[in-house]
C-alpha cells in the first residue's frame, strides 16, 4: 500500500513539472519558471507564483538568466574537400514578458534576448547597457547576438525613440535602424499597430532565425493574438561567423534611476524547427500594480422615489461636469509623440494639495513654484506655472522642453515633463529641499554660508555650465544663470534649474536672434545689442553670478544713501587699490582660503567681461576652478565700465579693441547699468 502512495505522488510531481516546464535535446518549454533550473546571477530571481523576475526596485543593477545547459548552434557539413564548413542551425524562440514600472508612461532601460557563448557577464554595465557589454561595442572574442525590447532613447547608440525594438551583434547599435514597437495586425489587413513596452501588460516576441537564408525575423504582438504573418523587423546576417559551436540562450536586464521591473512569464526555445507555442492558461499572473480597485457595486443606488432619482442625475451630470473643467488639459495629436513626460493634470493637481498657498515654494516673473508629492510613488517634485500663449509656438517650445527634460547631470535640476492647460504650462522638477542659493546669500535670516560650500557650488555650476554648452548632443544656452536658479539639494550641492527661457541648437551652426531675456544685472552687453544668446552671454552671467557667490551681494544695490552700487564695479575698484579680498563677504572674513578667494573675484571680473572674445569658455573656467591654470591677472582701466559697455553696445568694440589693445584688461560690471536705460 506505501509503494502506491509513493508511486501515485512521484507521478503528481512529474505531471507538475511537466506542466510549467519541460525540455526534450534540441528544444524547450517553460510554462511558468516554478520548477525551471535557469541559471541566474544579479538582481534575477523566480518569484513564488513562477514569473521570471530580471530586476525589481534596486537601482543600477544588473540581471541575467540562461538556460542551463548550452545549445550546438554549429551544423558541420562535409565539403568535396577534407576541409569542413560550419554553418549556423536555423532556431526559433517565443517568450511572453511584461516591463511595469511605477510611473504611468515612464521607465527604465528595458530587456533582451541573449545568444551567448558564457554565462558570465560581469564585465558589462546597468543601464544604458542592458547588462550586455562593457561599452558600445563588444570584444571579438565574446560575441553576443541581442534582441532588445528598450523603453529609453540614447542618441549616443543611435535609438530612434524611446520604445523600440532592435538587433544587435556584439554591438549596443542596431544591426539596421530599430524598428518603433508594433505589429501588422492580420485581422485587419494588416494594418499597423502600435504597442508601449512599458504598457505594464504581457505581450509576445516571436524570434526565428533561417540558417540556409541567414535571415533573421523578429515579430511582437499582445498576448492572445496569433503570430503575425509580417515580422517587425526582418535582418540578413549570417550568424555561422559570428557563433560558436556552443551558445546559451537567456535574457539580460538592468536597472537605472527610474523603479522598473522587467517579467517573463514563459518561453519555449527550439533549433531546426519552431518553438513550442505557449499554453497561456498556465503562464502566471502579474503582480498587481498600485491599491486594489475599489468596488463600484456600491457607486449607484436606486432611488427610492421620483424625486430622489432626479437629484441623483442632476448631481451627478453637475459633477462630472465640475471635475472635468476643474482638471481640464490641453492635448493635441502632435503630443502623442511626447506621451512618456507629460504629466496629467489630476495628478499634479493632488500632488500639490489642489495648488494650495501652505504648497509655494516661491514665485516669480515667470510663475509660481509648487512643493508637490505625486500619489502613488511618493516621489517629491516641484511644479513651476507658467502663462503661455496657446497661439505662439507652442509646439516649439514642448519640444524643447521635452529635449531639456534629456538632459542628464548631477549638477542640474532634473526637469521630468510638463502638462498643458488653457493659457497654462506646468512644468514639473525634482524637488530641492534646500530651496534657492538666493536665500543663503542675502537673506539675514538663514544662515551664512561657509567658503567651502561656496567653492563647492561655484564648482557644481561651472560643471553643469561645461555639460549645456560643450558635452550635450546640442547646444543648450540657459540665459538665466543666477543665484535664485540655483537649488540646493539636501547635501547643499548647487544645481542649475529653470530651463524656462533656455535655447538649443546644433553645434556647429550659429544661434538665431530673439527677445532678449534674462534678468537686469546678468545681461551681456551684445545681447542687448544682437539679441543673439550664446555660450559666451551664458558665461557673462556665470561672471556675475561668482562675484555674488563671493561677496555676498546682489548684482545691483543701494547704498545708505539710496545710491545704485554695481558689483563688479566695486569689486573692480578694490582690485585698482590692491585690495580685492576687501571685496569678500564679510559674513566669512577670516574664515575663507586666500587663494581660492582670490582666484574667484578675477574669474568673475574676467567672466563678466564687457568684449565677448576676451571671457573665456567654459572648459577653461572649470581647469581654472580646478588649479589645472593660473587666471591672468586683471588689469586695472580708468575707462569707466559703463563707457565700456556703451561703446560696446553701439559697435565700438573693434575700433576699441585695435587702437587701445590694454582695453582687453579692464574691470567691468553688470550691464543693467545700461539696460534699464533702455
Amino acid at each position: 500500500m506505501l509503494t502506491k502512495i509513493v508511486s501515485f505522488v512521484a507521478m503528481l510531481l512529474l505531471i507538475h513539472v511537466a506542466s510549467s516546464s519541460a525540455t526534450d535535446g534540441d528544444q524547450f518549454v517553460y510554462q511558468g519558471f516554478t520548477s525551471a533550473n535557469l541559471t541566474l546571477d544579479g538582481l534575477a530571481a523566480v518569484t513564488p507564483s513562477g514569473l521570471l523576475a530580471l530586476t525589481n526596485a534596486t537601482f543600477q543593477e544588473k540581471a541575467h538568466a540562461f538556460h542551463p545547459a548550452p545549445f550546438h548552434f554549429l551544423n558541420a557539413s562535409s565539403s568535396s574537400s577534407s576541409a569542413a564548413a560550419a554553418r549556423a542551425r536555423s532556431f526559433s524562440t517565443c517568450f511572453v514578458f511584461a516591463i511595469v514600472s511605477d510611473y504611468d508612461g515612464l521607465s527604465d532601460h528595458g530587456l533582451a534576448f541573449v545568444v551567448a557563448p558564457t554565462t558570465n557577464f560581469s564585465a558589462a554595465k546597468a543601464g544604458q547597457y542592458l547588462g550586455l557589454l562593457g561599452g558600445i561595442n563588444g570584444t571579438a572574442s565574446d560575441r553576443v547576438l541581442a534582441v532588445e525590447l528598450d523603453t529609453i532613447m540614447n542618441p549616443e547608440v543611435l535609438d530612434i525613440n524611446s520604445n523600440h525594438v532592435g538587433v544587435d551583434v556584439n554591438s549596443l547599435i542596431s544591426e539596421r535602424p530599430a524598428q518603433p514597437a508594433g505589429y501588422y495586425d492580420d485581422a485587419d489587413g494588416g494594418a499597423w499597430r502600435d504597442l508601449q513596452l512599458n504598457s505594464r501588460k504581457p505581450m509576445q516576441v516571436w524570434i526565428d532565425y533561417d540558417g540556409q537564408a541567414g535571415q533573421l525575423n523578429v515579430t511582437l504582438a499582445p498576448v492572445q493574438v496569433p503570430e503575425p504573418k509580417k515580422p517587425l523587423i526582418s535582418v540578413p546576417v549570417d550568424l555561422s561567423t559570428f557563433m560558436a559551436d556552443t551558445m546559451y540562450v537567456g535574457f539580460s536586464s538592468a536597472t537605472g534611476v527610474v523603479i522598473t521591473r522587467h517579467y517573463v512569464l514563459g518561453w519555449s526555445f527550439s533549433l531546426d524547427g519552431p518553438a513550442p507555442p505557449l499554453d497561456f492558461t498556465k503562464l502566471p499572473a502579474l503582480p498587481r500594480v498600485g491599491p486594489k480597485p475599489r468596488s463600484k457595486v456600491l457607486d449607484v443606488m436606486l432611488p427610492l422615489a421620483t424625486a430622489l432619482l432626479v437629484a441623483a442625475v442632476l448631481a451627478a451630470a453637475f459633477l462630472i461636469v465640475w471635475r472635468r473643467r476643474r482638471y481640464a488639459e490641453v492635448r493635441e495629436d502632435w503630443e502623442d509623440e511626447f506621451g512618456p513626460h507629460r504629466f496629467s493634470y489630476k495628478d499634479l493637481f493632488h500632488a500639490t494639495n489642489g495648488f494650495k498657498d501652505k504648497n509655494l515654494l516661491g514665485a516669480g516673473g515667470f510663475g509660481r513654484v509648487y512643493k508637490g508629492v505625486l500619489p502613488g510613488s511618493s516621489l517629491e517634485i516641484a511644479v513651476k506655472r507658467v502663462s503661455h500663449d496657446s497661439r505662439q509656438g507652442v509646439r516649439e517650445f514642448v519640444a524643447e522642453v521635452v529635449s531639456i527634460g534629456r538632459l542628464r547631470h548631477r549638477n542640474l535640476v532634473q526637469l521630468l515633463g510638463y502638462c498643458r492647460r488653457q493659457g497654462e504650462l506646468l512644468l514639473v522638477y525634482d524637488y530641492m529641499a534646500n530651496g534657492s542659493l538666493d536665500k543663503y546669500l542675502h537673506d539675514q535670516q538663514m544662515p551664512t554660508l561657509s567658503w567651502h560650500e561656496r567653492y563647492k557650488i561655484i564648482k557644481g555650476v561651472a560643471a553643469s555650465l561645461l555639460y549645456l554648452h560643450e558635452d550635450w548632443e546640442q547646444v543648450v544656452i540657459h540665459r538665466d544663470i543666477k543665484a535664485s536658479n540655483v537649488l540646493l539639494d539636501h547635501e547643499m550641492n548647487g544645481r542649475l534649474g529653470d530651463f524656462g527661457l533656455a535655447r538649443l541648437y546644433d553645434h556647429g551652426t550659429d544661434p538665431q536672434t530673439t527677445h532678449v531675456v534674462g534678468t537686469m544685472g546678468y545681461l551681456a552687453p551684445e545681447l542687448v545689442r544682437t539679441g543673439k544668446a550664446t555660450p559666451l552671454t551664458d558665461v557673462f552671467s556665470f561672471g556675475v553670478f561668482l562675484l555674488e557667490v563671493a561677496c555676498g551681494r546682489r548684482p545691483i544695490d543701494r547704498d545708505d544713501h539710496n545710491n545704485r552700487v554695481v558689483l563688479v564695479d566695486r569689486v573692480i575698484e578694490h582690485h585698482r587699490n590692491g585690495s580685492i579680498l576687501d571685496a569678500v563677504d564679510p559674513r566669512i572674513v577670516g574664515k575663507y582660503e586666500t587663494e581660492e578667494a582670490t582666484l574667484v573675484l578675477k574669474l568673475g571680473l574676467m567672466c563678466a567681461h564687457p568684449f565677448p572674445n576676451v571671457r573665456p569658455g567654459m572648459r577653461r573656467v572649470t581647469q581654472y576652478l580646478d588649479s589645472d591654470q593660473a587666471v591672468p591677472d586683471v588689469l586695472p582701466s580708468y575707462v569707466s565700465y559703463s563707457m565700456m559697455s556703451l561703446m560696446q553696445s553701439e559697435g565700438f568694440d573693434s575700433y576699441a579693441m585695435s587702437s587701445n589693445p590694454s582695453m582687453t584688461g579692464i574691470g567691468v560690471s553688470s550691464v543693467s547699468v545700461l539696460s534699464e536705460g533702455r
